[in-house]
């Protein structure tokens, strides 16, 4: 989970979305007193499925660890088959837009020939 969300494309999107959460929390004081609601309600479930879940888990840890490295070497294989990965979201929609403008720059030079 840690090296997922360290990757550049995940990190660069959870921003995104946490400032537009933000931004429409500020913007909307109905939903933010039902996001501030939602907010204290999963914080407590949390804290009660961790305080319950933590011996199982402290039992299991060697199989999670043999299933962590597993899903590390499966997420490097993914990261050499899309180079996009490591990119944060602006650098992707800027490549994109790059791209389709000179596509479509093609395409007009091709219909006014």
């Amino acid at each position: 989970v840690k090296e997922v969300a360290s990757l550049s494309l995940v990190s660069s999107a959870c921003d995104v979305v946490s400032a537009a959460y933000a931004s429409t929390k500020e913007s909307h004081p109905y939903l933010r007193s039902v996001c501030d609601a939602a907010e204290k309600g999963v914080q407590s479930v949390t804290e009660a499925t961790a305080s319950c879940v933590q011996p199982v888990l402290a039992s299991l840890e060697p199989h999670v660890a043999a299933v962590s490295e597993y899903a590390s070497k499966g997420l490097d294989k993914l990261g050499e088959k899309l180079p996009l990965l490591p990119k944060p979201v602006e650098q992707i929609l800027c490549d994109t837009r790059e791209l389709v403008s000179c596509r479509v720059a093609e395409v007009k030079e091709a219909v006014s020939s």
